[in-house]
């Protein structure tokens, strides 16, 4: 089994456009008391984005998450991270990288307005 911080590690470095730009619109609220982290470890899995305080898990999600047997890997992996108390909220890289506003407007609805501290 591969090692999870070592996998973390390269995500980190190889992080696709899609993560850099969500990266990106978490600034606001990273600015105003919320820690992310990017590309996590949690249990056997990496999370793309987690804030561990509010027990917050943001994926965001290429093509291949999308066939049926990615479908199922992200239901299967979903289930144990919600065991693990927390809440998973994905998002395709699509969404990320044309439609950052609507995107945006998802994180206030979660997050709060920018300035509200987490």
């Amino acid at each position: 089994m591969r090692d999870p911080v070592t996998v973390a590690r390269r995500l980190r470095r190889e992080q696709t456009d899609a993560e850099r730009r969500f990266w990106a619109l978490l600034y606001p609220w990273r600015c105003s008391g919320w820690h992310f982290r990017r590309q996590a470890p949690i249990g056997v899995y990496v999370a793309d984005f987690v804030c561990k305080r509010e027990k917050l898990i943001f994926e965001i999600d290429g093509g291949g998450h999308y066939s049926d047997d990615g479908a199922a890997r992200d239901a299967r992996r979903t289930a144990v991270l919600e065991l693990a108390g927390y809440r998973v909220v994905r998002f395709s890289n699509d969404d990320v990288l044309r439609n950052a506003d609507g995107v945006g407007e998802v994180l206030v609805g979660i997050l709060g307005q920018p300035g509200a501290g987490g």
